[in-house]
């Protein structure tokens, strides 16, 4: 009686380990099943579609990965996500942390700041290659203004929802304004300030390859418009697989930055 109860609670774990693997793999499948099914239905219509096949996708991203196309315009794609959503982190928690903490800054730019918002980034591609010229630098100010909003007003709520018993505890333990505002403000605000960089991520992600279409020779967003220029689709197919995987990462590593920072009032 005693091994079937603690074995209980083990095949009960085994279950979930074994679902845990299944359910995603299940998801997957049923995704390369649409997609093939999807293919050869449109390709009854226009053969041309059979070239976005799962097997000839699979022949071009070969051809990528040994050429060294791949790598050569990834790394580009990657240093221009990394510089834009750092200007825009930086901003936006600055920003977001003194409309937090002031009110009149709040009432004085929350409509200037929600018509920012809702302009979409794209719209500001002729502007800044005007101001900006070609190159990094329009691309640089797509992924800030794309990119700064989910960080600005996440960090800005998770501070106006902040307990103010915390700051007045340790006002009275003698704390600074400025160790009140480091050791507690800061911590406190670290989760949702996270989820605010994970949907920023997401979004400068989707500008940057519009954005490389646009005046550089370099990066994933210009080398699948070379490819369709080139009548490639099956390397178009396969960076788009690509982007998306890339993009996958780049959130699953926030995502446990995210839960190293994390912080529950019942640890």
């Amino acid at each position: 009686m005693r091994a079937s109860l603690r074995s209980t609670p083990r095949s009960a774990l085994a279950v979930r380990l074994k679902l845990g693997w299944l359910l995603p793999v299940t998801g997957l499948f049923a995704g390369l099943l649409a997609w093939t099914l999807g293919v050869q239905t449109l390709a009854q219509g226009n053969p041309i579609f059979g070239h976005f096949s799962p097997s000839n996708t699979l022949s071009a991203l070969g051809r990528l990965l040994s050429s060294g196309a791949l790598l050569e315009h990834t790394l580009p794609s990657l240093q221009r996500i990394g510089v834009g959503l750092a200007w825009a982190v930086t901003i936006g928690f600055a920003v977001g942390l003194a409309v937090g903490l002031i009110a009149p800054l709040e009432r004085s730019f929350s409509i200037l700041f929600q018509f920012l918002r809702m302009t979409s980034p794209l719209s500001w591609m002729p502007l800044a290659v005007m101001v900006l010229g070609i190159g990094n630098p329009p691309i640089y100010f797509l992924l800030i203004i794309a990119a700064v909003w989910p960080v600005l007003f996440s960090t800005a709520a998770a501070v106006q929802a902040l307990d103010r018993r915390w700051l007045a505890v340790a006002q009275s333990l003698g704390a600074t304004s400025f160790e009140r505002l480091w050791r507690v403000t800061v911590p406190a605000i670290l989760p949702q300030f996270f989820t605010g960089v994970r949907l920023a991520l997401g979004l400068a992600w989707v500008v940057l390859v519009p954005a490389e279409m646009l005046g550089v020779r370099s990066g994933l967003g210009y080398l699948i418009l070379d490819a369709r220029d080139r009548l490639a689709y099956g390397e178009v197919m396969a960076l788009i697989l690509v982007i998306g995987l890339i993009g996958y990462f780049l959130d699953a590593l926030l995502r446990l930055l995210q839960q190293r920072f994390s912080w529950s009032v019942n640890r």
